[in-house]
């Protein structure tokens, strides 16, 4: 079978929402209005930590698909100062955050044990709203929130090729900024860091057979399987990893919006990044490459994310292992772009609901085991009970 990105469609059940007058559907979806369907019609947990499980609305999957979102809406108004990603995290939060992804992958690779029967993913993707503030569709949420999908394999063998243009899969080397110009200079910033749980492997282990990506990025394997995610160290590794990024993001974007600049204030690595980046001349070139075009292509440096605007995996291959992945976003692209599955989602309630009863039975299952683990309380809306 030919290898390469695949295009999916997905029945959901229309929303009964009005969209306020002046706003697109995307902005008013990721709009902090929209938060009390989001809990009431499709929560399904929260704790006093603020995390919050629900079932997606507008999905990726039918097979399994459900979110977790750190709801500070009510406790830090100013949406700019809301955290967007890890790190930014108490760790009291992200310790609770942590076991609820672990017990969550651990019912999807149990429940979904046959890697040629499913895709199984968990990952996050930055909400920064690091576009201009001009651009349509800025996410105006900014909330952390990460997701956890499984895909039928036999659907994904008989989807129809996607576009391997579409601009969404960015990770094909003709979009992405780090791809085209610094890939070498990308991969091996990585290798100072101290992981234990963590090694880093080749492409081939990292690609999928059927879709030909993730392509060219830094990969992991998690050694111990799903079994090292029980492990606090792991989760560590995980954040340095997205540490690391941040490092590089940050400092390749001020090189190209100042020539010479100094270190970034906020840098963790700050030897790593004088060492390996900023005595690199590759790097450095890369940088004068993007900031010349910046200066006589407006549309090119609109479209630029300044800040720091990633996606962050924990997949497993075709081999049965658990892969960790991160790649920069230059696009906004979903984070099933990141393994080549673009997912067009249809209106289609008669298809949703038929497999829609499955579907709540294992969400309900992942909350009852998430209880269990004194982990939340569970959320009564229309669907479902609160037990």
């Amino acid at each position: 079978m030919r290898s390469g990105p695949r295009e999916i469609s997905t029945p959901f059940r229309p929303i009964p929402l009005d969209v306020p007058e002046g706003m697109k559907p995307n902005e008013f979806f990721n709009s902090t209005e929209n938060l009390n369907d989001l809990e009431h019609n499709n929560g399904l947990l929260r704790n006093p930590e603020n995390l919050l499980l629900y079932r997606k609305a507008l999905g990726h999957s039918t097979t399994f698909d459900t979110s977790i979102i750190y709801n500070t809406s009510k406790t830090i108004l100013n949406p700019l100062g809301r955290p967007v990603r890890r790190t930014q995290v108490p760790d009291a939060v992200k310790n609770v955050w942590n076991r609820m992804n672990q017990i969550i992958i651990d019912y999807m690779l149990e429940t979904f044990p046959d890697p040629n029967e499913t895709l199984v993913l968990a990952g996050e993707a930055s909400l920064d709203a690091t576009w201009s503030l001009t651009s349509p569709g800025v996410p105006s949420i900014r909330m952390l929130h990460n997701h956890f999908i499984v895909f039928d394999m036999a659907q994904l063998k008989n989807a129809k090729p996607a576009d391997p243009e579409n601009p969404n899969l960015t990770d094909g080397g003709q979009h992405s900024l780090f791809q085209a110009y610094i890939r070498e200079v990308y991969q091996e910033f990585f290798t100072f860091l101290d992981l234990k749980i963590l090694k880093p492997i080749d492409d081939h282990s990292a690609t999928l057979p059927l879709t030909g990506y993730p392509q060219g990025l830094p990969s992991w394997e998690v050694q111990g399987g799903c079994d090292a995610l029980k492990d606090s160290h792991f989760w560590r590794e995980y954040d340095l990893i997205l540490k690391g990024f941040i490092d590089f993001y940050r400092t390749f974007f001020t090189q190209v919006s100042t020539r010479n600049a100094p270190i970034p204030k906020e840098t963790w690595f700050t030897e790593q990044v004088e060492r390996n980046l900023l005595f690199n001349n590759d790097f450095l070139a890369a940088a004068k490459k993007v900031r010349e075009q910046c200066i006589v292509d407006a549309q090119y440096a609109n479209a630029i994310r300044w800040q720091p605007a990633f996606k962050q995996l924990i997949y497993r291959n075709h081999e049965g292992k658990l892969i960790v992945t991160i790649s920069q976003n230059s696009i906004g692209n979903a984070i099933t772009e990141l393994l080549g599955v673009v997912v067009k989602r249809t209106p289609d309630a008669a298809a949703y609901e038929q497999q829609e009863p499955l579907l709540i039975e294992r969400l309900l299952e992942v909350r009852r085991r998430l209880i269990e683990a004194d982990l939340g309380e569970g959320i009564k809306t229309a669907h479902w009970a609160a037990t």
